[in-house]
């Protein structure tokens, strides 16, 4: 593994960049463009840091840093983007804010934990435009089910009439959105053909049964297409799928549950999956039936996501389609 001699830690906002070693006590801002990039280069001259032997340590903030990762990756720099959160619960009890004081204490986490560390993989283009695709189509459907919403309230409110501006405008705009929708959505599985791999692992993952098309999207984009995550618990994890203990010594002894920290929308999704494998799939069905008799239904439909889970990664892993098979072996 590649040994580095500095750390930068870098807090990312849409217009500048703070960057900090927590080590030399060191602190430049730049603007979020080419020429704050510039800026760094000389201030890295200045300040006697190699770059080639240096990681950078920064946050995921959903798009704000990838013009800065471009510049990273034109000059072989190494970076690791690290979840906010986990930033936050390493640090212990902190007292005040601002953009340099958390840049000195994302340097400071990538120091104390650069043993554990590894350079994140170059960005996927193509991942990321999904991502994008995938956040504007959240925002249209949201658009639109709200417009819905609205005509509903405007028919049980008021009486019909043809004249009625507001219903008029709502019913144009819900219209142009599914127009949109279907643009994006075209738009996504054209992504998806033009990357073979995306391509086989989207048409292995749809093989199964309920795993649809919005949730083999979502899958591939969030694993980067299952290369961010090899390990389907640890994916169970991330999703919100596995349940965690919480006892202490003889007295505080509570059941399993699963943490609320966890992609909201990825475990959505997997849940109207569950329900149409339970419908659809007499294998989940039997399966469903028999621990239904002992376990709550939640219980139940949360075990069928992991299993869903399961399946995706085994039949990615080898390359195979899903295929029914309801006879046990002998």
């Amino acid at each position: 593994m590649k040994s580095f001699n500095v750390i930068l830690g870098v807090d990312v906002s849409k217009l500048t960049l703070d960057i900090c070693c927590a080590e030399r006590n060191l602190h430049v801002k730049i603007d979020n463009c080419s020429k704050g990039f510039c800026v760094l280069k000389k201030w890295c001259k200045t300040s006697s840091i190699n770059l080639e032997e240096t990681l950078i340590v920064l946050e995921f903030t959903g798009g704000y840093e990838y013009r800065f990762l471009q510049f990273c990756e034109s000059l072989s720099i190494s970076y690791c983007r690290v979840p906010g959160l986990q930033i936050k619960k390493s640090l212990g009890m902190i007292r005040g804010k601002s953009d340099q004081a958390d840049a000195f204490r994302i340097g400071e986490y990538g120091e104390e934990k650069i043993k554990k560390l590894t350079p994140s993989n170059p960005v996927d283009k193509n991942i990321l435009e999904l991502k994008q695709l995938l956040s504007f189509r959240k925002r249209l459907v949201r658009e639109k089910a709200g417009l819905e919403s609205t005509v509903k309230e405007r028919k049980h409110m008021y009486p019909q009439k043809k004249a009625d501006k507001i219903t008029h405008i709502a019913r144009a705009k819900i219209k142009s959105d599914e127009q949109h929708i279907r643009q994006i959505e075209q738009q996504i599985i054209e992504v998806i053909k033009s990357n073979e791999d995306m391509w086989l692992n989207y048409r292995i993952i749809t093989s199964i049964k309920g795993i649809g098309k919005i949730n083999a999207w979502m899958t591939i984009a969030y694993t980067e297409n299952f290369t961010s995550f090899t390990d389907p618990r640890k994916y169970g994890v991330y999703v919100g799928v596995i349940p965690f203990g919480h006892t202490s010594g003889t007295s505080i002894k509570k059941r399993d549950k699963v943490s609320h920290l966890a992609n909201k929308a990825l475990k959505s999704e997997l849940n109207q999956a569950a329900r149409a494998a339970i419908a659809h799939d007499p294998e989940i069905a039997a399966y469903a039936e028999r621990k239904l008799k002992n376990k709550e239904y939640r219980l139940v439909l949360n075990n069928v996501k992991f299993k869903l889970i399961l399946r995706m990664f085994s039949l990615v892993k080898r390359g195979k389609m899903y295929v029914e098979n309801y006879q046990r072996a002998a």
